[in-house]
């Protein structure tokens, strides 16, 4: 599911619709407007997001509108965290060895 996500969001007009839903649900129109597409490459883009569990779509009459999943971000949360955990604790590993605080072998 990491790979799917992160292989979703490296295309950066999905990466900008999935940044303009964080802040609200939109319609097709509204997300293909800042990017000049026309609607059936805005269709294709929000469905990569969607085959990716990022992104829901729902039809009220004749407009499709767009809603984030912020849940599926989580799995990206949780790997993020243990990341900086590893760095965090390799970077301190480093700043005690250079200030003369690590073990000596």
């Amino acid at each position: 599911m990491l790979t799917t996500t992160f292989a979703a969001l490296a295309d950066p007009t999905r990466l900008a619709v999935v940044t303009q839903l964080s802040r609200g649900e939109a319609t097709m129109g509204e997300l293909a407007t800042p990017h000049a597409l026309s609607p059936p490459a805005m269709t294709k883009h929000v469905g990569v997001l969607v085959d990716a569990g990022l992104v829901t779509r729902r039809k009220v009459g004749r407009t499709v509108v767009c809603t984030i999943r912020p849940e599926a971000l989580s799995e990206v949360e949780v790997w993020l965290g243990d990341l900086t955990a590893y760095w965090n604790r390799t970077v301190d590993r480093l700043a005690d060895l250079l200030e003369g605080n690590g073990d000596e072998h």
